[in-house]
């Protein structure tokens, strides 16, 4: 079951803003002491930082139109010709524009041929593909073509007009229209004079809404002109070849020939340097006053009375001698805007020390024993903790102060500093302090340190805070700390390939910015501490969480072993099946070609076969055959989807089958993935290196790359065991509706009986195809469907889906009252609340904006539902992992995937494993419904799934 979508993609059309900010000052220019028209820079600064700071985008991307001609163009000579002279000032703008967005660390989107529109129509299609929601911020009406259920046209305040933000629900009923698509049909009837596009004689908007109901296209019409009368018979008769010109040149395309980059769009702050010279050009005092607090004097670390490692309080800096020379703060150069700049490592009071030698070492060590906790951090190669060396460990017990303990490259010498510090990392009272620590446990893990005691993660902690906030620690030290950190691109240089790692940086470079990491962490404990008991979440913390710590690590650590014959032998039988799909197609097509190739394919599809007479054409002057185009030819054309067919498979071998392989370590031999606890806003479980949710299994042969992850050795089987329909049951169990629950308590198929009710049939006349629309509505209402929503995933009509809607709820009231009564407690609290307490903030539940409104009364309706399943199945993974452990058995819990737990079962232990691991996940937490749990064995995941 899909969950929510985390990510939140801001697409701005540039020029759409920018002329929308010309005219917002037309009538009271902002001119500087130079002479310039700012208003074109004020305004966009304006709307880019209402964006960013009302709507907190995690990605963002500016599109520009170039001065190249499009493909519209080259199609239509006078499109847009009739557009007046741009004015001057945008001239002048543009290009301050550009800075200011570079300035943001906000990637411009451009590429001649194409326009903004276009890009943005290509991204938000990807985008959504990628689990994305994506807002196209534009005030163009056109863009309403592209809505869907995770892209909304986003309108931008205006002259006292408020944001308007339409999905496809909006559109249609702003159209008029049956579904978003018919906005080109509308644009091609009635043409549209701001971008000269001539559309048919006599069609206005009313005229052509009412055509599109008769007739749903203009292709439709075309076909049926017979049907009109008079002089709009004439017209359309007359001007056919024109309106679909029109229809073509109103079509946002959704192919341009740019790669979607998420990481790459991901927003991570502005350039503080670049924006303030930028403002200070322009002279945006007041804005830069507001963006650069200078509220806020330069923090200056408290000293503490507890005794320092050098003796005396400690922050006096005062020190003992040592091998290595104390490394401290340097005065950095002074700046006209330092009033204004937050602190970091040049301006705090701040002392960080390089420790070598076992005599200093062990003075640190002895300290450190002292503390009731302290903050640890590593520094290493990589971000691969199973891969990754150890270049040094950074340790805080006290604000201010911190010490650094380099590892050599030479491991016999790093394994006796090691020795050194294992007393105090191996000690089970001292509280471990970190950000992101599973990565520091598993690292020490390789090095033959466990780590010992109770944990405290920061990036953990203001995951329950603010779920859906940014957790990096960069981003927490500016926003609650007023400190910024040390970039590590500093040191190592930009992503890259030519990006270095910590072993290849000189060690008095290394300990400032180590220790600083350290001592900002256990700084950024104390704020959130208070925070965490305020928002009533310090005991999903402390119970739940925390520990999945030392769970997830040892899964991880654990890894999955992969059987490379089979994925090889897949592999082979995939390229048998692509070759044999190859031969089919150029056997339809009567010749042979590159089929990868997307020129060849063009020609022999469209020049030779003559499939589509209308076929598009890319800017390069090729038919285009992306996904889109040859979907809508499948249908009539067996060679359309014999080519989809090809490409499925070489996807699935690629991606999955050969790619696999490389994911093994070279060291343990197994695939080791990496489980994220603070990406997902619902509470789930993420995982990368491999992404083991997205590993295909509704085709046959997607399900066979699970047949390749097998058990450690011919002593062990898989087992796995997955949760049954629990959504549904906790939606019960929440809800106490009756029906719902005597159906479960019976152990009758849920669906079935859903189906009987709505359809008024007894349950043995319940067919496949009622049980389908059933199944569709009960995963749908967690999800707070709508009628449109449910028309639209069942292809049928949208009075159809009503009434389905309409009688679950008569047959399942409390469902509905349950419904009612979790969005009006939303109204009331802006938050709703999982069964252990997990929040999720819906600050949008009392918006004016119809739209945003009810984006947050759905999750109203299933945040708690999937957050309380994500609890279930975490509680259910500590308990598994504790008795696992108090019973000393060999078997381990290896995977975790949606509902289901996947352990590497000893032959000795699948009986015990089979009676207790249910009974620990169904009694995780207690529910007022049955729990089930499934339970199989086998040789490979697909068996024992």
């Amino acid at each position: 079951m899909s969950q929510k979508q985390p990510n939140k993609l801001f697409l701005l059309d540039a020029m759409a803003l920018i002329y929308r900010a010309h005219f917002a000052f037309s009538k009271n220019p902002r001119i500087n002491s130079k002479g310039l028209n700012t208003g074109v820079m004020l305004g966009f600064t304006n709307t880019l930082l209402e964006v960013l700071n009302k709507e907190k985008p995690t990605h963002i991307g500016v599109a520009f139109d170039t001065h190249a001609p499009t493909f519209r163009h080259e199609r239509y000579e006078p499109y847009k010709a009739n557009r007046q002279e741009q004015p001057e000032d945008i001239g002048v703008g543009i290009p301050w524009v550009k800075k200011i967005v570079e300035a943001f660390n906000i990637p411009i989107l451009e590429l001649d041929g194409f326009e903004a529109d276009d890009i943005i129509g290509t991204l938000a299609k990807k985008a959504e593909r990628n689990d994305f929601t994506v807002y196209m911020m534009t005030p163009d009406k056109d863009y309403g073509q592209l809505v869907d259920d995770h892209i909304f046209l986003y309108k931008p305040a205006f002259m006292g007009n408020a944001v308007d933000v339409m999905g496809p629900s909006e559109i249609c009923k702003k159209w008029d229209i049956e579904k978003v698509d018919q906005v080109r049909d509308i644009l091609g009837l009635m043409g549209d004079s701001v971008d000269n596009i001539p559309g048919i004689p006599g069609i206005g908007q009313k005229t052509a809404v009412k055509l599109l109901k008769a007739y749903g296209s203009v292709e439709e019409l075309l076909k049926n002109t017979e049907d009109l009368k008079g002089k709009q018979k004439e017209n359309v008769v007359n001007f056919a070849e024109q309106g679909l010109l029109s229809k073509e040149l109103a079509t946002i395309k959704v192919d341009v020939p740019i790669d979607f980059d998420g990481e790459g769009l991901k927003y991570e702050g502005f350039d503080e340097e670049k924006l303030k010279e930028i403002f200070s050009e322009l002279e945006f005092r007041t804005l830069a006053s507001r963006i650069f607090k200078g509220d806020q004097k330069k923090a200056t670390i408290a000293q503490s009375e507890q005794l320092g490692l050098f003796g005396g309080a400690s922050g006096t800096g005062k020190t003992v001698a040592l091998d290595d020379p104390v490394v401290e703060p340097q005065e950095e150069p002074a700046s006209p805007y330092d009033q204004n700049m937050p602190s970091n490592i040049f301006s705090s009071v701040a002392h960080y020390h390089k420790i070598k030698g076992e005599k200093a070492i062990s003075k640190l060590v002895h300290y450190l024993n002292l503390q009731e906790r302290f903050c640890f951090d590593t520094e290493t190669t990589s971000l691969n903790p199973m891969g990754a060396e150890l270049v040094g460990i950074a340790f805080a017990y006290v604000d201010g102060e911190a010490y650094y303990v380099p590892c050599p490259s030479e491991k016999e010498e790093t394994a006796k500093i090691l020795d050194l510090l294992r007393p105090v990392l191996e000690n089970e009272k001292i509280m471990k302090v970190g950000q992101n620590i599973k990565y520091d446990v598993l690292v020490l893990k390789n090095h033959g340190i466990s780590v010992q005691g109770a944990l405290y993660d920061t990036m953990l902690a203001h995951y329950l805070i603010e779920p859906e906030g940014k957790h990096s620690m960069d981003w927490l030290a500016m926003q609650y700390l007023n400190y910024k950190p040390v970039s590590i691109e500093s040191l190592i240089g930009k992503k890259g390939k030519n990006q270095g790692n910590m072993r290849d940086v000189d060690e008095d470079k290394v300990t400032p910015y180590a220790a600083e990491d350290a001592d900002i962490t256990l700084r950024l404990k104390s704020v959130f501490d208070p925070q965490l008991k305020e928002k009533k979440v310090e005991g999903l913390f402390s119970d739940v969480e925390v520990p999945l710590i030392n769970v997830l690590a040892e899964m991880e650590f654990q890894g999955v072993c992969l059987d490379t014959d089979a994925l090889s032998e897949l592999s082979e039988k995939l390229e048998k099946e692509i070759k044999e799909i190859e031969n089919k197609v150029y056997e339809l097509a009567g010749v042979k070609f590159n089929l990868a190739s997307p020129k060849q394919l063009g020609e022999v599809l469209f020049d030779k076969l003559e499939l589509d007479p209308k076929a598009k054409k890319t800017k390069t002057g090729q038919y285009a055959t992306g996904e889109e185009v040859l979907s809508k030819l499948a249908s009539e054309h067996e060679i359309a989807r014999a080519i989809l067919d090809f490409r499925q498979m070489v996807k699935l071998k690629s991606t999955y089958v050969d790619s696999l392989p490389t994911l093994i370590n070279s060291k343990t031999g197994k695939i080791h993935t990496t489980y994220n606890q603070f990406v997902a806003a619902t509470g789930r479980l993420s995982s990368v290196n491999p992404n083991l949710q997205n590993i295909p299994i509704r085709t046959e042969r997607g399900r066979e790359i699970r047949k390749a992850f097998v058990p450690t050795d011919e002593n062990h089987l898989l087992l796995a065991a997955d949760y049954s329909q629990i959504e549904l049951r906790l939606m019960a169990a929440f809800s106490e509706d009756e029906s719902m629950l005597e159906a479960f308590r019976n152990g009758r198929d849920i669906h079935a009986t859903t189906a009987a009710k709505i359809f008024k049939v007894p349950l043995e006349e319940v067919t496949s195809d009622m049980r389908r629309k059933a199944k569709t509505a009960n995963f749908g209402i967690i999800y707070g469907i709508s009628a449109f929503g449910l028309s639209q995933r069942l292809s049928i009509p949208r009075g159809e889906a009503k009434e389905i809607i309409d009688s679950y709820f008569r047959e399942f009231p409390a469902v509905k009252e349950y419904m009612d009564s979790a969005i009006e407690k939303a109204r009331k609290d802006e938050y709703v609340e999982t069964i252990l307490g997990r929040r999720r903030y819906l600050r949008d539940i009392n918006s004016r904006n119809a739209t945003m409104r009810g984006f947050a009364e759905r999750n109203a309706i299933n945040a708690p539902i999937q957050g309380s399943a994500a609890d279930l199945i975490k509680v259910a993974m500590i308990n598994v992992h504790n008795w696992m452990k108090k019973e000393k058995l060999k078997s381990k819990m290896i995977l975790q995937v949606h509902d289901e737990l996947v352990f590497d079962a000893h032959k000795d232990e699948i009986s015990v494993l089979e009676k207790n691991v249910p009974k620990l996940m169904a009694d995780a937490i207690e529910l007022k419904v049955p729990v089930e749990v499934e339970v199989g064995t086998g040789k490979n995941w697909l068996e024992a799934h």
